[in-house]
């Protein structure tokens, strides 16, 4: 009997120094969801970019994704990160080596990035972005877009669809991996994808099989997915991210006018 009113002591002492006051059980930290109106939420996600130093070592970088005009700033966290976007390279059409970041250092854009410059899917995004460039250009926005391969498969590209934009090539990818584009044959056939294929075929797009099947594509094997950004001016300052989850992935231009434009 002693040790059960001992037991029971304890476990109603326990119970008492351990309880949470009524009046503090409320959560006292707002939602995120409460801080700003619903037409201006946004979605933090991390990027991992590649420190140059440490190949293998990733640096964490925060950007916004945001549905609005919602002014982000400068995301860059650690010099560390800065410096890894800096040591990306893309080339021009006339294979000159350019760092990614000064595409929006002094000035602002909206950039794509290709799943590969075949693409038919890419072709349909490329044709949806140029149509709002006249926009872009009254608010002083360049229309850019990057696509993982070479720069005669960019001139190519250039060619083919007439793309009103600038064009730069990656023929490592590099742009993609600092940035964290998934990969992967999941993400690539896909109902979605295939439904969108379709569609794409009927409004007169087509694959360039050609460039689809050259090396540097097939080593990869076309799984890259790409996505947009609303960047600049500064090189840190990255307002608006889209990343693919899948093939033809495409968001509301509405969405990308409003982060560049508005």
């Amino acid at each position: 009997m002693r040790n059960m009113a001992l037991s029971t002591w304890t476990t109603s002492t326990t119970r008492t120094l351990f309880a949470t006051p009524a009046n503090l059980r409320t959560n006292i930290w707002p939602s995120p969801h409460t801080l700003r109106p619903p037409s201006q939420a946004s979605s933090a996600r991390s990027l991992s970019l590649h420190n140059p130093q440490f190949p293998h070592h990733r640096v964490p970088l925060t950007v916004f994704a945001v549905s609005s005009t919602q002014d982000v700033g400068s995301l860059a966290d650690t010099k560390t990160a800065i410096d890894a976007l800096d040591e990306v390279r893309v080339f021009d059409l006339n294979g000159n080596a350019i760092p990614l970041t000064d595409l929006w250092k002094d000035r602002k854009a909206v950039i794509a990035f290709a799943r590969h410059f075949g693409c038919v899917l890419c072709r349909k995004r490329a044709d949806y972005l140029a149509s709002k460039k006249e926009q872009m250009d009254v608010a002083g926005v360049a229309l850019v877009l990057i696509g993982p391969g070479t720069v005669e498969q960019a001139k190519a590209f250039v060619e083919q669809t007439k793309f009103q934009g600038e064009v730069y090539a990656d023929p490592d990818h590099s742009s993609y991996d600092a940035l964290g584009f998934v990969s992967g044959i999941a993400t690539t056939f896909t109902p979605k994808a295939g439904l969108k294929i379709i569609q794409s075929y009927m409004e007169g797009y087509r694959q360039d099989w050609g460039l689809s099947f050259q090396e540097n594509t097939v080593s990869r094997g076309g799984w890259q997915q790409g996505g947009i950004i609303v960047a600049g001016p500064g090189k840190t300052n990255i307002s608006y991210i889209h990343k693919d989850k899948e093939a033809g992935d495409d968001l509301p231009i509405e969405d990308i006018l409003k982060a560049c434009c508005s």
